[in-house]
This record gives structure tokens, sequence and C-alpha cells, in this order.
């Protein structure tokens, strides 16, 4: 009789034990080789998950660029409306300086977004800026985001005047370049942005999956 309560003690400590913390294997006595497995599993999923964070940081850096990459775009679609206007035949001095003065406070718009295009201290659009690496797998591997500096003088409309007849000629083949390159900038932008959200996606399924498969390992059948 003694044996046996001792034995149903033994037995109740363990179901308490599994309903207290949920899993059947709490450490290497319950069941050693199940739990050196679920232990390893636990180690991918912490790592998996530093690299979800890597990626939830990239993420808003890359998108910021785009942000601003964008009113950039749409700065210059008006300022070639400006130059086209500037390029009538006999135009007057007034209204050349009208349009002049209104091309440079849209010139001063673009470098001010381009300055204020910045998200944790990291800018990918102004001049001089370096690429950034976004962790990607937990064997190191990164996902390269290159910078697409679009100032200006990196555009190639800083010292653009709208004031002559040939200044606002060249100025519509210079704004018709810079439009063409802000494109293909924000394209590789939009290509590494998508690139950084499916691997996002993947990562969280990924941990999903292992949590379910430790589960299945440790977990205590509460029923």
């Amino acid at each position: 009789a003694l044996q046996q309560l001792s034995k149903t003690q033994k037995n109740l400590n363990i179901t308490q034990l599994r309903v207290t913390t949920g899993l059947k294997v709490n450490g290497p006595k319950d069941d050693a080789s199940t739990f050196a497995i679920a232990q390893r599993m636990r180690g991918d999923i912490a790592g998996i998950q530093s690299v979800e964070i890597a990626l939830a940081n990239g993420d808003p850096i890359v998108n910021t660029a785009i942000s601003g990459g964008k009113a950039i775009a749409d700065l210059l679609t008006e300022m070639k409306a400006k130059v086209v206007q500037a390029n009538q035949v006999g135009l007057d001095t007034a209204s050349r300086t009208a349009l002049n003065n209104d091309f440079i406070s849209l010139r001063d718009q673009l470098t001010t977004i381009v300055a204020t295009a910045e998200f944790n201290d990291t800018n990918l659009i102004k001049s001089a800026s370096t690429n950034l690496l976004v962790l990607s797998t937990v064997d190191g591997s990164t996902i390269t985001v290159s910078a697409q500096a679009m100032d200006s003088t990196t555009l190639g409309i800083n010292t653009t005047t709208l004031l002559t007849s040939a200044g606002a000629a060249s100025a519509l083949t210079a704004i018709d370049t810079a439009i063409t390159l802000t494109t293909d900038k924000l394209a590789a932008l939009g290509s590494v942005a998508k690139r950084i959200e499916i691997q996002a996606e993947f990562s969280s399924t990924l941990v999903d999956i292992l949590k379910e498969g430790v589960g299945s390992l440790v977990d205590a059948d509460l029923a």
C-alpha cells in the first residue's frame, strides 16, 4: 500500500508539473534525446527571431528612401513643367525670371526632402550615402541595399537656370535625364524592398513551423 501510495504521489507530482509548465519534457531527466532535439530547435527559433528583428529594422529604412524618392520624382515633374514654359519662343524677361524663381524654389525643396529622408540615422538618398546591409539568414547572409543618391548635384540639375533661352533648352535635357535617373533609382529601391518583405514573411512562417515542431515534441497533453 505504501509503495502504491508513493507511486501515486510521484505520478501526481509529474502531472502537476506538466499542468503548471504545459510541458511533458521539462528537462533531460524526462526524456534526454527529445529534450536535446527541442533545445536545438529552440536555438534555431531564437536565431531566426533575431533575423526577423534585423529585417524589421531594415524595412522602414528602405521605405523611407522610397517615399523620399517618390516625392522627388513628383517635384521633378513640376520642374519640367516650368522648364517647358521657359522654352517658349519670345518669352519676356519678367516671365522667364518668375519661372526661374519657381524652378529654384522646387529645387530647394528637393534638397530639403533628400536631407530629411532619414530613418534610424540612415539616409539612402543623400550624397555620399553608404550601402545598407540587412541580415537575412542565421548563417550571416545579408541583403545589400545599394544607396541611391537623388540630390540635385547627382541628378545634374544643381546649376540649371532658366534665365536665358539657351539655359532653358539645356535645362530640358537635364530635367529629362534627372527624371529617368530617379525612376531607375526608385526601381532599384523597390526591388530590394520587396526582397526584404518576402524574406521577413518567410522567416515568420519558419518560426511558426519550428515552434509547432517543438510543441509536438515537448508539450503536455493537458486534456
